[in-house]
């Protein structure tokens, strides 16, 4: 029997995609593509769906209230799991544990490692195994081994711990990822992607409020940083069976919304030309993948964003008391830094949301960050003021507002259920080789590291520069895709109707009446490349 797009799907459709230099091997639609919508399709018909404005607002407010809540705990969590290793180091774990400071650098980073060796594995999962299953078995499996560190009395018991904690997390982001653009709108996934990576701020107060009080506790059975490991740990192994309770896959197997609120909750993500989830991992995906000029763009970006990053969750408390601090000062100065990582996840993302340009936003945030590693470089080398060194490394929070405007901007540049799959997974690997190389850059020269401080300047300029090389590809990709359209009859311009801050339908023929009707490719699991109709964002 064939799908109800089968029938209506335009004869030109097949030979939509033209040459396309290098870059584009066969783009011919395959009976493969439009199976695997299927789900999607035995929900909406033929037809489009009606749905209104209220509609549309009543369908993201359910789904705000299950899965975006989910989504924002558990990373949360996992974001506590990661961190806390920095204030344990304040209360004594290389003490305790009998670590050198080298030896600690590789505590930090072994779990990256972990991440970087398990994104190809990542991917598959992702792809293959329902979300509800997967985040159920990653939150169980992660914060088992976070508690388990509080066992650990030396070296080798801190990496194995470590180690497994990262191949845990490996998943996350990608699978947060993958989520929020299969139940939202490309206009609002950047605050959704906020909303849940916001939560490092969150984590960072949480947590270093949680080790102030437990440094109080004074006690010779325990130490204070095993009693924090402890109890994030067990927070996060008892959210496993929530999870599994609460959260839903994708639409078709939501339990939060009837019949036909799920054929609405389709039809409102017509739009995004993104498709609306496969269980087929399609190796053709893969090859597109890494023959997209934009991977290697997004690649760029996550690892020179991230060795920033790391430095801060690495090391972090460290600098901090290297600028003349005790252990409880210490703990609560890193509270301001946390909430300033909380404002400017969100100040980036509604800027982004409100100007949909997220490129342009993405660079006025980096710029601080270049700011205050300039003064922590000159203070570190002149001054060696308290004051001036704080306000510099509270300047480095801006830079957490990039990773949520990256993953947005990515997972809205990128079609098929696969190819975001991959593309999320390399970027995450990014991710995982920054956090490798940027405690790294700050193994010596300790308490001011000017060497790794002066490094991490220079890469974040680099980064600027990347966001114009990536501003250019999306540009010659979108000419591309018009000359495509008018090759087959279709509008060279389409209204991106998914970056509409309130809701517009999708799809409709062009002014004539005469023309193919828009958006039959919209729910099939084509990239970005195969599908003419889609446009890129900036």
């Amino acid at each position: 029997m064939s799908t109800p797009y089968e029938k209506d799907r335009p004869q030109h459709a097949e030979n939509a995609d033209l040459e396309h230099g290098d870059m584009v091997k066969d783009h011919t639609h395959t009976t493969s593509d439009i199976k695997h919508g299927d789900r999607a399709l035995a929900l909406v018909g033929d037809e489009r769906i009606e749905l209104t404005e209220e509609d549309d607002a009543r369908i993201r407010r359910k789904t705000d209230k299950i899965i975006l809540t989910m989504l924002c705990w558990v990373y949360f969590l996992q974001i506590i799991d990661k961190s806390v290793l920095g204030l344990g180091n304040v209360w004594g774990l290389s003490k305790d544990t009998n670590i050198t400071p080298d030896q600690y650098s590789w505590v930090s980073t072994i779990n990256a490692f972990a991440q970087l060796g398990w994104q190809p594995f990542s991917s598959y999962l992702i792809v293959r195994v329902p979300a509800r299953t997967l985040m159920t078995v990653l939150c169980f499996g992660w914060g088992t081994a976070q508690a388990c560190m509080a066992a650990s009395h030396n070296f080798g018991g801190l990496m194995a711990t470590r180690f497994l904690l990262g191949l845990f997390e490996a998943g996350c982001l990608p699978l947060f990822s993958v989520l929020t653009a299969q139940w939202y709108r490309r206009s609002e996934q950047p605050l959704r992607v906020a909303a849940w990576y916001s939560t490092n701020g969150l984590a960072t107060i949480f947590a270093a409020l949680l080790s102030w009080a437990l440094g109080h506790i004074e006690s010779d059975k325990i130490h204070e940083w095993q009693l924090l490991f402890i109890i994030v740990g067990a927070i996060t192994v008892m959210t496993a069976p929530v999870i599994w309770y609460m959260i839903d896959s994708d639409i078709p197997s939501a339990r939060f919304l009837d019949e036909k609120e799920k054929a609405q909750a389709i039809e409102r993500l017509r739009a995004n030309q993104t498709g609306t989830g496969s269980n087929e991992f399609k190796w053709s995906h893969v090859a597109e993948a890494f023959y997209d000029v934009k991977t290697y763009l997004w690649l760029s970006m996550s690892l020179l964003l991230n060795i920033g990053a790391s430095v801060t969750n690495a090391f972090g408390p460290t600098l901090i008391k290297g600028f003349g601090f005790d252990n409880f000062i210490t703990t609560l100065l890193n509270m301001p830094f946390g909430f300033l990582q909380f404002l400017c996840i969100l100040a980036a993302s509604y800027a982004a949301q409100m100007f949909r340009i997220k490129s342009a936003v993405l660079a006025v945030f980096v710029i601080p960050v270049i700011v205050g590693l300039a003064l922590l470089f000159y203070e570190g080398t002149h001054g060696l003021r308290q004051g001036p060194r704080l306000a510099g490394y509270y300047l480095l929070s801006f830079l957490f507002g990039g990773n949520p405007l990256i993953v947005s901007w990515m997972v809205a540049n990128t079609g098929g259920q696969t190819k975001k799959t991959v593309i999320i997974s390399i970027y995450n690997a990014g991710a995982s080789a920054g956090n490798i190389i940027g405690p790294l850059l700050f193994k010596k020269d300790g308490p001011r590291y000017i060497p790794g401080v002066k490094a991490v300047l220079g890469i974040f300029c680099a980064l600027l520069g990347v966001v114009g090389f990536q501003v250019f590809a999306i540009f010659s990709l979108n000419k591309v895709r018009q000359r495509q359209r008018v090759a087959v009859g279709k509008p060279q311009y389409i209204k991106d109707t998914s970056m509409s801050s309130k809701y517009e339908a999708f799809g409709q023929e062009d002014e004539s009446g005469e023309g193919p009707r828009l958006g039959q490719n919209a729910l099939l699991d084509l990239t970005d490349y195969k599908n003419d109709e889609f446009v890129y964002v900036y």
